[in-house]
């Protein structure tokens, strides 16, 4: 933001009011740009704002390498639950070779459902056809491994990612 002169308190406003639609797939992008950003006129176009969204959205090597570990064993399902924009998902799916390690995508954008809703883990499990058991899930906000233990799932609460 600050490379933008946004003013931060404003666009954190706006972008809270936008969030839960935009990571649910009810609008894109780039109609959340129109009510966060390019509301009014800007130095700088939409395409460049985009960039520098996208640049701030870097692969973890060291998560990416034991994932990618665990799914060449082919001992696992290997899925994802996660909440963001469609636009930012297939980013990151195509960027950082998701698809090469994981099986499904159970994301928020696509199912209009976010982490910690129980109905997310729910579907996810559904999906996979396995038990909550059966399942472990991983994440960094112990919120959201609330949701998955209440389910069944065993949890592990991930720090330094």
């Amino acid at each position: 933001l600050e490379q933008f002169h946004l003013d931060k308190e404003e666009f954190q406003d706006r972008h809270e009011m936008l969030v839960s639609s935009l990571e649910r797939g009810k609008i894109t992008l780039d109609q959340y740009l129109d009510r966060t950003v390019f509301y009014r006129p800007r130095p700088f176009t939409r395409d460049e704002f985009k960039a520098a969204m996208f640049s701030l959205s870097q692969p973890c090597p060291e998560v990416l390498e034991i994932a990618r570990k665990l799914a060449h064993s082919s001992k696992y399902l290997m899925g994802t639950i996660n909440n963001e924009s469609r636009e930012l998902n297939l980013y990151r799916i195509e960027n950082f070779g998701l698809r090469e390690i994981f099986d499904l995508f159970v994301s928020s954008c696509f199912v209009g459902l976010r982490k910690p809703e129980e109905g997310i883990y729910r579907l996810a499990l559904e999906i996979t056809q396995k038990s909550p058991q059966e399942c472990c899930f991983i994440d960094d906000r112990p919120l959201n491994l609330e949701s998955a233990q209440r389910l069944g799932m065993q949890t592990i609460q991930m720090r330094g990612a």
